[in-house]
């Protein structure tokens, strides 16, 4: 705990400041340094009695005297300041406070997780709302007589509006920040969300329509989170708020995939559509009330733990670059660089898997297995559950690499290839079950190992190019996109042709292995420099 106590009393000379860090008493000001509990010398024209550990008594200054009792507290960080116009540096005894890693009871209460748990929470409704067409296609399917193939042409609509929007928000990010860029996102796709019951009703142009629109707003998510978490944490945490953040996102397809079966047996075909898309209204207003753009805005944050993010913060993080003129992004030269195509590549492929198996598996379990789709929505969600709760193991293995010496660039290539190599593997697995069982249980390890990657290449914008993040995300995502309409849309045309869904699981499975290999070639754990020409 941190109590920031303001005296009535009042320094005209100096700065000075009390803290009490453990059993240990500290005097801080321009005149004096004490860390004992005896008081300083009279010529100082101030008094401090400190008892170390629980309690003190009175600071007095110039025959002024402001008291503040706190006696009974038990042995914790207690801050005691008191301030004139003309702010004195930061002296040593605070730094080693702001460098000292947090507890987790500090940690877990933090502004901070905070933040990145109202993300999760955006997270989670973004894939839910483009997870409830991966049900409803197949009654909607039966409804219309709609082929495989336009299926897979119906829910890749999502994916049209998903390309256009990732570079453009990505940018908007970068100029204007996190929170309000997510807070349009999010209102934008919840209102896609919840029309789209009125544009199934009226004609399959306005469904389409309503889809893209929902891959529109929906395309800012993830750059939005990564500004948010670069703005938020320390480097040495960044893997565990990623962690939390996208856990969130891997839960969203879990409610989606179990909830939207139960809302349609009491509410209609679009009855998840209208819950899911009043959730969006709900958490924008939190998410404006709530949070800030950066830590030092927030209005409840605490001063040691403002004093910790920014200690610990790279000198290039996003909140301490000077704000550009540039509008338009050096594109050109971001792509000359191969750090880029590999971060591009690597999030081409797990848009690839990942819209595979979010689009495919409720129709896969239902068609190879011949269970019913209430069934089949629940096989295909257990792996998502799998896959929140390795992201948070990754990410918090991930830090404790780092911090224990472990190269930055070592420590992403470690994360990717698992992600990777361990999806490709289970994949081959899957094609070989009998049981739908047995399928489930390699689908979630496949998607469960799949969750490293985002503390290889996802993490890793951040780190190659702070001040480009937002767009550089944006161009991954574009990249993706383009990999997941063709995968998505790819996979329907396959099985028409080749009458199975294996081969095409063996085709994504030898994908995974050649961009693995093409990340751990290219990709650094370094700054890049996209400012030089070439």
């Amino acid at each position: 705990m941190e109590m920031t106590v303001t005296l009535s009393g009042h320094c005209s000379m100096s700065n000075c400041s009390l803290q009490l860090h453990g059993n240990r008493s500290i005097l801080i000001s321009n005149l004096s340094k004490l860390q004992s509990s005896s008081p300083p010398a009279p010529d100082l024209r101030r008094r401090v009695f400190l008892f170390s550990g629980t309690s003190f008594g009175a600071l007095n200054s110039f025959g002024r005297t402001a008291a503040a009792d706190l006696l009974g507290f038990p042995s914790r960080r207690v801050r005691l300041s008191c301030n004139d116009a003309r702010r004195m540096p930061e002296t040593q005894p605070v730094a080693e406070a702001a460098a000292a890693q947090p507890s987790f009871s500090e940690f877990i209460t933090s502004e901070r997780v905070k933040v990145v748990a109202m993300l999760a929470l955006a997270l989670a409704l973004c894939n839910a709302d483009r997870v409830v067409m991966s049900v409803a296609i197949v009654p909607l399917s039966m409804a219309h007589g709609w082929s495989k193939s336009f299926s897979g042409i119906v829910q890749s609509s999502f994916l049209w509006g998903y390309l256009v929007s990732p570079i453009v928000g990505g940018t908007l990010v970068d100029r204007y920040g996190g929170k309000v860029v997510m807070g349009w996102g999010v209102a934008l796709w919840s209102l896609a969300t919840f029309l789209t019951p009125w544009a199934a009703d009226t004609s399959l142009w306005a469904l389409l329509a309503a889809r893209t629109m929902l891959g529109v707003a929906e395309g800012v998510a993830l750059p939005c989170m990564n500004n948010m978490v670069a703005r938020w944490f320390p480097p040495t945490e960044r893997a565990r708020a990623v962690g939390i953040a996208m856990a969130g996102f891997q839960l969203g397809n879990v409610v989606g995939l179990m909830l939207s079966p139960i809302l349609m047996s009491q509410g209609g075909i679009f009855g998840p559509f209208v819950i899911f898309g009043l959730s969006g209204f709900l958490w924008v207003l939190v998410w404006l009330s709530a949070t800030s753009s950066t830590p030092d805005q927030h209005p409840q944050i605490t001063k040691f733990e403002l004093e910790y993010i920014k200690h610990n913060q790279q000198a290039s993080a996003v909140e301490n670059k000077p704000k550009k003129t540039r509008v338009i992004p050096p594109f050109r030269r971001l792509l000359s660089k191969m750090p880029t195509w590999s971060v591009i590549v690597a999030n081409a492929m797990h848009s690839w898997g990942f819209f595979v198996i979010l689009s495919w598996m409720p129709i896969y379990f239902n068609s190879v297995y011949h269970v019913n789709l209430r069934q089949a929505a629940w096989f295909s969600a257990v792996p998502w559950s799998m896959m929140a709760f390795t992201g948070y193991i990754a990410g918090f293995w991930s830090d404790l690499l780092i911090r224990r010496g472990t190269s930055v660039t070592l420590t992403r290539k470690i994360m990717q290839s698992i992600g990777f190599f361990g999806p490709g593997i289970a994949l081959v697995g899957l094609t070989t079950a009998r049981r739908p069982l047995v399928a489930s249980a390699w689908l979630s390890l496949a998607v469960g190992l799949k969750s490293f990657s985002h503390l290889g290449f996802l993490i890793n914008l951040q780190e190659i190019a702070p001040e480009y993040a937002g767009v550089l995300h944006g161009m991954c995502l574009t990249g993706g996109t383009l990999a997941a309409i063709v995968g998505t849309v790819g996979a329907g045309f396959f099985v028409e042709v080749m009458g199975s869904f294996q081969g095409f699981i063996i085709l994504t499975s030898i994908l995974y292995f050649f961009s693995a290999l093409f990340y751990n070639i290219y990709s650094t754990g370094e700054r890049v420099n996209f400012d030089a020409t070439v």
